[in-house]
C-alpha cells in the first residue's frame, strides 16, 4: 500500500471509455469488519492518523524473524483473494474473505483504520491507480484487478500486492499487467548494499518508456516494518532521491503503469484515485529485504 498524492473528485458517473468499458462509480460501503480484542493492533488505530516515519527501518536477525513471518503470511492471503477473483463476486466479498484469513492467523489487517481506511484490503479495479476502496460493485468479465495485502503480525506489517484476471482479459490489459511485473521484477535484480534508491525509478522508467506507457509519479514504495510507512520513499520514475540501501533494511517496490496518461483525480472517499482519461492502470508490489550480498523478496508465494 502506496503513500502520497489526495487529489480533487472529478465525478465519472457511467461514462464509458472508447473501448465500450464502463468507467467505475463509487458502490456501496458495508459495515467495517470487526478484529477479536486479543489480535495485536498497530499503534495508529483508532486514531484517524496515518503516520509517516523519518526513518529508515534496518532489521537485527530476530527482528527478521518476524518481518518474514508477516511477509510470508501477507503473500499467502494475496494468493488466496486471488483465487476469489471471477466475474459476479463483489470487491467487499473479496475483502470479508481477507479479514477472515488475516484475523484467523492472528493478524491484523494494516489498511483498516489506517488514516480512516475502512476496509481491510484496497481492491482496485481497471482505471483505478491505488486504494480502492472494496464496496458492492461486481467484478466483470474483462477487469482486471490489484489485490494490495498487508497484514501487521507479531509487531511486523508485511505489504504486497498483485493484478488479477477477471474472466476473458483483453490483449492489451494483459501486456500491460505482464509489463508492469517485468518493470517490478528488474527494479528488484538492482538492489543490493550501496545501491542508490533512485535506481529502482530509472530501470522501471525505462521499461515503461520502451512500451510508450505511462509512469505514476504521485505514489511510492516505501520503508516498512514495524511501522507501515518510512523512509525511504522509493520513486518509481527517474529522480534524485539521495539514500542508498543498507543491509537489513526492509522496503516496498510497487511501480503504477498506466496505458496512457499518468493524472490521477481522487474521489470522495479520499483514498480512490484514478485516471483521469479512464486508461487502465496496473501495479505490482513485493517487499525486499537488503541483505549484505544482495537482495530476498519476502513476499513471494
Amino acid at each position: 500500500m502506496g503513500r502520497r498524492g489526495f487529489a480533487e473528485l472529478i465525478s465519472v458517473g457511467k461514462q464509458k471509455r472508447d473501448s465500450g468499458r464502463e468507467l467505475l462509480r463509487p458502490g456501496e460501503l458495508s459495515p467495517t469488519l470487526e478484529v477479536p480484542d486479543h489480535i495485536q493492533r498497530p499503534p495508529y488505530v483508532g486514531t484517524g492518523e496515518n503516520p509517516w516515519i523519518e526513518s529508515i527501518q534496518v532489521h537485527t536477525k530476530e527482528e527478521l524473524k518476524k518481518m518474514r513471518a508477516a511477509c510470508k503470511l501477507g503473500a499467502e492471503v494475496r494468493e488466496f483473494a486471488g483465487t476469489l477473483v471471477k466475474p459476479g463476486v463483489t470487491t467487499d466479498e473479496i475483502d470479508k474473505a481477507v479479514h477472515k484469513m488475516i484475523i484467523d492467523n492472528g493478524a491484523y489487517p494494516s489498511p483498516l483504520t489506517y488514516g480512516g481506511f475502512p476496509k481491510s484490503v484496497c481492491t482496485s479495479v481497471n482505471e483505478c491507480i491505488c486504494h480502492g476502496i472494496p464496496d458492492s460493485r461486481q467484478l466483470k468479465d474483462g477487469d482486471i484487478v490489484n489485490i494490495d495485502v498487508t497484514v501487521y503480525l507479531n509487531g511486523y506489517h508485511g505489504d504486497t500486492s498483485k493484478m488479477f484476471m477477471v474472466g476473458n482479459v483483453s490483449a492489451e490489459a494483459q501486456e500491460l499487467c505482464r509489463i508492469t511485473k517485468h518493470s517490478l521484477d528488474e527494479a528488484i535484480k538492482i538492489c543490493g548494499p550501496g545501491v542508490p534508491v533512485r535506481e529502482v525509478g530509472k530501470v522501471i522508467h525505462a521499461i515503461a518508456d520502451k512500451h510508450k506507457l505511462g509512469v505514476v509519479r504521485e505514489f511510492v514504495g516505501h520503508g516498512v516494518g514495524k511501522h507501515f510507512h518510512s523512509m525511504p520513499t522509493v520513486p518509481h520514475c527517474r529522480n534524485n532521491e539521495q539514500s542508498v540501501m543498507t543491509p537489513g533494511q526492509t522496503f516496498t517496490i510497487e511501480p503504477m503503469l498506466t496505458e496512457q496518461g499518468v493524472k490521477g483525480k481522487m474521489w470522495k472517499d479520499n483514498w480512490t484515485v484514478v485516471t483521469t482519461d479512464g486508461g487502465l492502470s496496473a501495479q505490482y508490489e513485493h517487499t525486499i529485504l537488503i541483505t549484505n550480498s544482495g537482495h530476498e523478496i519476502l513476499t513471494l508465494p
